[in-house]
């Protein structure tokens, strides 16, 4: 079944919406859909409130590190952490709270090769049952291939029914934000969606495009119930239209 996941994506040590695709190094032609005057702990001791579990905390760049640590210790144990998460540091984010810890980055080269020893050596250090691979992608010729480095690098790594399956003795989660479409409330990318629901043999929850509570179902309808659908701009907690009682609510009449 699917259900929905709330988000807190961090830049700047603010809570913000933004369009994925912005996102640079230099940070110029960034665009922001939100800043929200609330704080991270304030999000997650909300979503603790109304125990809805599986959410992540996304660290956009640096600076964030204090605001998501408040934000992992107001809701223990109910919410993932990405952003910045690599070998020496993935055991202190669970001790600080997080159910997981979410990786891209430090699985790759700076180039972009996928490195399967670092893999590997995480899943050694934490176990597999905390660790959400996160293959956020962009299209790219007939498919989509994972991009890092907040999505400004394409990587080797194809999505494919090949790439879901040799990576699933190694994590718990997969995560894949569809960077095309991010932060754009402009609708999702349905084939991608459809094709994770038939590829993956593990929980994924997807991320991208959604705008109205009628994606819910229609993201069940596509990936067979199998995928998850996270939302963050267009929720009237980061200035959009559709209601967060709406989501809640569908989650609880849907367990």
């Amino acid at each position: 079944m699917t259900h929905f996941r709330p988000c807190i994506d961090l830049h700047g040590g603010k809570v913000k919406q933004i369009v994925g695709g912005t996102l640079t190094d230099g940070g110029g032609g960034l665009v922001i859909n939100h800043e929200s005057a609330h704080s991270a702990a304030w999000f997650a001791d909300r979503y603790r409130q109304d125990d809805v579990r599986g959410g992540h905390v996304i660290q956009l760049g640096p600076g964030n590190e204090t605001a998501a640590r408040a934000a992992l210790a107001a809701f223990p144990g109910g919410l993932q952490i990405g952003g910045g998460i690599h070998l020496t540091n993935a055991a202190d984010w669970l001790e600080a709270g997080a159910s997981h810890v979410i990786v891209t980055s430090h699985l790759f080269s700076p180039e972009g090769k996928f490195l399967p020893d670092r893999l590997a050596q995480l899943v050694a250090e934490i176990g597999r049952s905390r660790l959400v691979i996160d293959l956020s992608c962009r299209r790219h010729e007939d498919g989509w291939i994972v991009c890092m480095n907040r999505w400004q690098t394409k990587t080797d790594l194809p999505v494919t029914r090949a790439t879901l399956t040799s990576l699933a003795d190694s994590c718990d989660e997969f995560l894949i934000h569809a960077a095309d479409v991010e932060g754009k409330r402009a609708g999702m990318d349905d084939t991608l969606i459809a094709r994770l629901g038939e590829w993956s043999l593990l929980p994924i929850t997807y991320a991208g495009g959604a705008r109205q509570l009628s994606d819910l179902p229609h993201t069940h309808h596509l990936s067979q119930g199998r995928v998850d659908l996270t939302i963050g701009s267009a929720l009237d907690l980061f200035g959009g239209t559709l209601p967060y009682a709406d989501c809640l609510q569908w989650n609880h009449q849907h367990p």
